[in-house]
Order: C-alpha cells, then sequence, then structure tokens
C-alpha cells in the first residue's frame, strides 16, 4: 500500500509532465505561426553508391521572402572541418574538410527562395553519417539533422528465353534476397546467384522456369535499405516490365517519450 507521501510524489510528478507538455505545444505552436523554420523532406535518406545525392534543407516561412542575405553551414558529426559554407554572397571554404574537397554545392537560385539543399557528388560509403543543415538570415533560421545512408541498388532488366525469365541487377549494397511471386502474392520457385566483386558489390541474376503467356509476375530485390519492386508480363514473347524503388526509415527517436515513461512506471511501481 502506498504512503500518503507516496501518492503526493506521483501527484507531483504528474503535474509537472502535464504543465511541461502544455508549455511546449504552446512554444511550438507560437513559433511555426511567427518565425521561419528550417526543415528537410527527408530525415533519413538513402543515397546510392557512386551517384550524386541531393540533401534537402530550406527555410520554412508563412510569408512570402526573399533571402538576399543569408549564410548557409553544412556539418558532419564527428568530423573535423566542415562540409560546405556559403558566406557573403558566395562559397566560403576555408577549413573546409578535405573529404568534400569539389563534391559539395548549394544552389545561389534557389537560396533566395530559402532553399539550401546541399548537391553531394560521387557518394562514397565514409559519407554516411549525420549531417547538420544550418541557415542564418536577417528574418530568421534555425537548423536541422540529417542520417544520411548508403547502398548499391539497381532496377533488373529482363530477358525470356526457353520458357525462362531472366532478371539480372548489377549493383547492389548490402547482399539482397530474391523473391518471385505470381499475381496473388504467391512465392514462386527461382533459381537465383548473387556474386560479390572485388569492391564488396553484389550481382543478381536471377532465372523463373515456366513462365506463361500474359502472366504478371513480380520480383522484388530487398535488403535492409532498398526494395525493388518490378512488374513483368510475358505477351506474345514480348517483355513489358515497370520497376520502382522504395526505402526503409529509421525509428523514430524514443527520447522525447522516455522520461513520461520513466515517470509513470515509478508512480505504478510506488503505488502497487
Amino acid at each position: 500500500m502506498a504512503s500518503l507521501g507516496q501518492i503526493i510524489f506521483c501527484s507531483m510528478i504528474t503535474i509537472i509532465i502535464l504543465f511541461s507538455t502544455i508549455i511546449i505545444l504552446i512554444l511550438s505552436l507560437t513559433f511555426s505561426h511567427n518565425a521561419p523554420s528550417v526543415v528537410t523532406q527527408n530525415t533519413f535518406p538513402v543515397a546510392n553508391l557512386g551517384q550524386d545525392h541531393l540533401l534537402s534543407c530550406q527555410i520554412v516561412d508563412t510569408e512570402e521572402t526573399t533571402y538576399t542575405r543569408v549564410s548557409v553551414t553544412w556539418e558532419k558529426t564527428g568530423m573535423k572541418g566542415f562540409v560546405y559554407r556559403y558566406l557573403y554572397g558566395g562559397p566560403y571554404l576555408e577549413d573546409q574538410n578535405p573529404q568534400f574537397e569539389e563534391r559539395t554545392e548549394v544552389f545561389p537560385d534557389a537560396l533566395l527562395r530559402g532553399n539550401a539543399s546541399l548537391l553531394l557528388r560521387s557518394v562514397s560509403a565514409e559519407d554516411e553519417g549525420v549531417y547538420t543543415c544550418t541557415i542564418d538570415s536577417p528574418t530568421g533560421g534555425g537548423k536541422v539533422n540529417i542520417r544520411l545512408r548508403t547502398a548499391a541498388y539497381t532496377a533488373p532488366t529482363f530477358t525470356f528465353s526457353k520458357g525462362t525469365m531472366t532478371a539480372v541487377a548489377d549493383r547492389w549494397f548490402p547482399r539482397p534476397n530474391v523473391t518471385w511471386m505470381d499475381h496473388n502474392r504467391k512465392v514462386l520457385q527461382a533459381t537465383t546467384s548473387i556474386q560479390e566483386n572485388s569492391v564488396g558489390i553484389f550481382s543478381v541474376v536471377s532465372n523463373l522456369p515456366q513462365v506463361t503467356d500474359r502472366e504478371t509476375y513480380t520480383l522484388e530485390i530487398q535488403n535492409k535499405l532498398v526494395t525493388s519492386i518490378s512488374r513483368v508480363q510475358l505477351t506474345d514473347l514480348n517483355v513489358s516490365t515497370s520497376s520502382y524503388f522504395s526505402f526503409s526509415r529509421a525509428p523514430p527517436t524514443l527520447a522525447s517519450v522516455v522520461p513520461s515513461i520513466v515517470a509513470a512506471v515509478a508512480c505504478v511501481y510506488l503505488l502497487i
């Protein structure tokens, strides 16, 4: 049985959490309506190794504003120097980390609209990490964090010969799984070969036998970051296909709810 002191303690904890939540909501609503904020369209992007990637970062303002005086700094957690910096109307690349020399760029015309997205050329595995985009302007600004992940992925190509459909996808990382299905999403038996080259990139060759004319098949090539989904149909020996990619999302942080959960559990324990 809980004592009076324990009950009062739990009541105080509950009131503090309640009022803290209300204050945070009021402040969030106030600043979201009255001041510009910095956001990204994708907090957990997946870049394709060896290709260029655009890291999204921009000011969101309730008013139409032209940002003629704006500074932008891109940084990477745990790295000396910065990724890219734009000051006084142009690049300011003193103290830029050598990893990003001649590989990064923002677009001055886009900056006039508050868009400070960073073009990162020829992405490598070393580019993975947490990036911080900071925008400053006379009317306001802020910062946003972006967790960049890297993978290799290509859509498969298809050929048909002697009753067998063959799919080839030559660039995948991490190692993928391969699944063929019919139009009812029933898994079909296929023969698949996955080979790793000298730099750790996997190539996929998968053969589906006994393919039926005018039947629609689905091929999924999937690893923990990327899924390629292809629809394939054979019509009078002609192969028609359509493919698209989907990307995994990182789980949301629990940091904002852990204190409340801990307090609630503590109170329940005390009151038992």
